[in-house]
């Protein structure tokens, strides 16, 4: 096995936060087919404010509390409180569990990995979910042994999703790159020229933290954090990730190098984890969270 196959091979290991658990079976009984597993991902999450005030749509405020929960394992025992049907049934609204893009990302690799699928979750920005934004969103990534690649796929989106910027459908099954930028990508760019401005996690958020430079910075740690298999929670924070409004000169100079590694899909995974061993970088085995809207953080030791 040549180390492109080695590197390819890692991301059919689930991690600590893909791991299906006891839930194996439930997981194992589905189609093996990328694109069958994005579908049901897609039906198993609803989205904490994408479709305005979750009480509106039948759900008691308690559960928002959902969209804290870290680990596939725990989601999957949710959505089997919540209709112990098979995976791929239709489920009702308040069948869904209550939570975000980061949680249909972490359930279609979950998925995919049981079934031997190279798999991984990229955080970045999307240009396809509100127009003249680009917006703080978590899709997949998947091998496609056929065409010798990796390939975006959105497990959010049923298909025949429709770019509110121009009508037209979306790929959700290979992403164009130039529509969701991987957050190496959307670094590059802001230093290259674009505006940082439009680079937010909501146009209606105006905390500072979550819009520019600082949330660019935040989405290339994610990033690194996904691609060495930490499938981390998007309010989560550790190393250079805080509610700063500022970046110094010295985290620019680093992001510049991080993004340079990271922009390429094909970079070697010894690369990459050898990025991830950085003090500041890695995740440490306690680290803090800030659970929105309130955004306060709490301390959080991980398993």
């Amino acid at each position: 096995m040549n180390s492109t196959e080695l590197d390819i091979s890692w991301y059919t290991t689930q991690s600590t936060f893909t791991d299906p658990g006891t839930f194996a079976k439930w997981v194992a009984a589905l189609d093996a087919d990328p694109a069958a597993l994005r579908e049901v991902a897609a039906g198993l999450v609803f989205h904490f404010w994408g479709n305005g005030d979750i009480t509106e749509h039948g759900f008691t405020p308690q559960r928002r509390e959902e969209i804290d929960l870290r680990y596939a394992e725990d989601i999957f025992a949710r959505l089997r409180d919540l209709n112990p049907a098979p995976l791929n049934a239709e489920r009702a609204p308040t069948e869904r569990v209550v939570g975000c893009c980061r949680d249909c990302t972490l359930l279609f690799v979950a998925m995919a990995r049981q079934h031997g699928i190279p798999a991984r979750s990229r955080t970045g920005f999307a240009t396809y979910l509100m127009p003249g934004w680009a917006v703080d969103h978590t899709i997949a990534e998947v091998w496609d042994a056929g065409q010798r690649r990796w390939r975006l796929m959105d497990p959010q989106f049923a298909l025949g999703y429709r770019d509110p910027t121009d009508g037209a459908p979306l790929d959700v099954l290979d992403v164009p790159r130039d529509r969701f930028l991987v957050a190496a990508d959307a670094w590059t760019r802001c230093r290259n020229g674009s505006d940082p401005a439009r680079f937010v996690v909501s146009p209606d958020q105006p905390a500072p933290f979550l819009r520019g430079w600082p949330y660019l910075l935040h989405n290339l740690v994610l990033d690194l954090a996904a691609l060495n298999k930490h499938e981390m929670i998007l309010w989560d924070l550790w190393g250079p990730l805080d509610l700063a409004t500022e970046i110094e000169a010295e985290a620019i100079t680093e992001m510049d190098a991080l993004s340079d590694l990271l922009r390429d899909p094909t970079t070697e995974t010894d690369r990459i984890r050898r990025a991830f061993d950085d003090g500041a970088l890695r995740v440490p085995a306690v680290i803090h969270t800030a659970t929105p809207p309130a955004g306060v953080p709490r301390p959080i030791t991980l398993r």
